[in-house]
């Protein structure tokens, strides 16, 4: 059953080893010191508009769970939390609600817990024929349109033709009444494909880049054949080097997720293009302390953030995304041959 497949996704994500072996590739992007920074901590503002929506900051919890009577209090609770920072909130594939509507709570609790919090909805790309019910399922801002080729690639029973996904993503873009946007699960999107996606009407693509939960590494628990899983442990597009294709590619906002664990690291991101960033296991694996804990941890990373900013003089993220950077190592040289400047970022505050 669907239902019973989320909660051993839910549990094998908060209890086994699931991360990417490699890094996110933010290792390789070091931001530029100001000695003067000619800014007051206190000014800075991280608040700004992602979806149609505003947001005190520019963070997505992004999808992680629905469809299971155990995910109602994981949903409520993450929905709280979005509520008190105002930030945004992506909630699990709806496919389970869409298909058996008695778990439809699972994920409406989300919109009753956080009335006036950025909430976007979730359906795979094998089911875009179920878009309008799961729209029409709560008030919601945005659809995200899962792409999980890798996790289908190795789960038992996976969904293993692709064939017609573009048409169907710009059929739901044009139909759905609300903006579509385009979600990897994990293993990152390219500068190639994010054009695709822009062209086929999406208002935003979150990159989900190899670095933080490897579906592959999930699916190897579940399967029968461990080899396949441990094999492609570690397939994919770095987050870094992701977020850098797609940011130089597309005129439409960036979600920078996969791996992005501290401030430090979400600042990296805005700084390389991002309009907002997501993440998933860390809040997970925070929840699963309390909710005092949850709390606790978006209180650090929005400090983190502030001081990352402050050092490299940006009172708001305009700012930010005019601060120098260098990108080093495999990340310039993926980049490099893949063709994509590194160089502009490196002095782009004189100019």
């Amino acid at each position: 059953m669907i239902s019973d497949r989320k909660l051993e996704h839910l549990l094998l994500c908060t209890h086994s080893d699931v991360e990417y072996h490699k890094k996110t590739g933010f290792n390789h992007v070091e931001l530029v010191h100001r000695a003067i920074p000619e800014v007051d901590q206190e000014e800075i503002d991280l608040s700004t508009s992602l979806l149609g929506k505003r947001i005190d900051a520019p963070i997505i919890i992004t999808a992680i769970t629905g469809g299971h009577p155990i995910s109602l209090e994981v949903n409520r609770k993450l929905a709280r939390v979005a509520g008190k920072f105002k930030i945004g909130l992506g909630l699990g594939s709806q496919r389970a609600a869409v298909e058996n509507p008695e778990l439809a709570s699972t994920y409406t609790v989300a919109r009753e817990e956080a009335p006036d919090a950025l909430l976007i909805g979730n359906i795979g790309a094998p089911q875009l024929e179920q878009a309008p019910q799961a729209a029409e399922m709560m008030d919601l801002d945005a659809m995200a349109v899962h792409l999980n080729a890798l996790q289908e690639a190795i789960q038992p029973g996976g969904d293993l033709n692709t064939k017609g996904y573009l048409e169907k993503i710009e059929k739901t873009a044009r139909n759905l009444d609300m903006p579509v946007m385009a979600k990897e699960t994990g293993a990152g999107i390219s500068g190639n494909d994010a054009r695709l996606l822009e062209k086929a009407g999406v208002s935003a693509i979150d990159i989900a880049g190899a670095g933080g939960t490897s579906w592959a590494a999930v699916e190897k628990y579940r399967s029968k054949d461990k080899d396949m899983g441990e094999l492609y442990w570690d397939w994919g597009i770095s987050t870094a080097a992701s977020l850098v294709e797609v940011s130089q590619s597309v005129n439409i906002p960036i979600i920078s997720s996969g791996g992005i664990r501290n401030g430090l690291e979400a600042v990296k991101s805005l700084a390389l293009g991002a309009d907002a960033i997501g993440m998933a296991l860390p809040v997970l694996k925070s929840l699963e302390v309390g909710e005092k804990a949850l709390n606790n941890f978006f209180d650090k990373f929005l400090r983190e953030m502030k001081v990352a900013m402050f050092l490299v003089g940006a009172t708001n993220l305009e700012d930010l995304q005019k601060a120098d950077l260098v990108i080093t190592g495999k990340t310039r040289e993926w980049l490099t041959e893949r063709g994509y400047n590194t160089k502009n970022y490196a002095r782009r505050s004189s100019l």
